[in-house]
């Protein structure tokens, strides 16, 4: 594997707190540089850390979308009503909605009326009045009315389900920008440990003083 700016950080830090520790026990007090090694150590690790809270909201956030999800619903065969799992729930079925209850699929109003709170999945504040004809969204919370729901898009083709996709396609794949730093540090990093490694050599060969070469 190609080397990484982490590289770079821990060569650079190891060798200043080396050098530091033969200075200490030399004697010399004047140039240690444990400070620098800590405080760059450090920045890298709070670094390391917000981006993991990054993730972690995120999996949060994924795993709230994936709660929305009602684990049955209630089918209309035959004006008779049958509680089935949503794996079940297919393309036309007339689903009943009782106040309270999330929707479990996206579908459009054929009966009654209501206020439906999409709040988790648009943004909006308020629930929004619907009716007959108009167009639902799964995971939505149905307000005061009972309402039937024929579905129009159920499982992977929800609006619900779309929206998860995203979120983890998002946390999965890198910016453009991390490909774009990958590619450079593939070529920067082994340059800057050459260039490095020849000016040690070259001024502890000159100069005589391997621990000034150092520096």
């Amino acid at each position: 594997r190609s080397g990484n700016m982490d590289l770079l950080v821990a060569l650079g830090s190891s060798a200043g707190y080396g050098l530091s520790l033969y200075h200490l026990l030399r004697g010399d007090q004047m140039q240690l540089y444990f400070e620098t090694s800590a405080v760059i150590v450090t920045l890298i690790l709070f670094g390391k850390w917000l981006e993991a809270r990054a993730k972690r909201q995120t999996t949060a956030a994924i795993r709230a979308l994936q709660a929305l999800r009602p684990s049955s619903a209630r089918v209309l065969r035959d004006g008779v009503e049958h509680e089935l799992p949503l794996a079940q729930l297919r393309v036309g079925d007339l689903v009943v909605v009782r106040p309270g209850e999330r929707l479990p699929a996206d579908g459009r109003i054929v009966e009654g009326l209501t206020h439906v709170d999409e709040s988790l999945l648009t943004g909006e504040s308020l629930p929004v009045a619907r009716e007959r004809g108009d167009r639902v969204t799964g995971g939505a919370i149905n307000g005061e009315g009972r309402i039937v729901v024929e579905t129009v898009a159920v499982g992977a083709e929800s609006a619900l389900a779309r929206i998860i996709r995203l979120v983890e396609d998002a946390q999965a794949k890198k910016a453009p920008i991390q490909h774009l730093v990958d590619r450079v540090s593939a070529v920067f990093v082994p340059v800057v440990i050459a260039i490095a490694l020849l000016t040690l050599i070259g001024w502890g060969l000159y100069a005589g003083d391997w621990s000034q070469a150092v520096l």
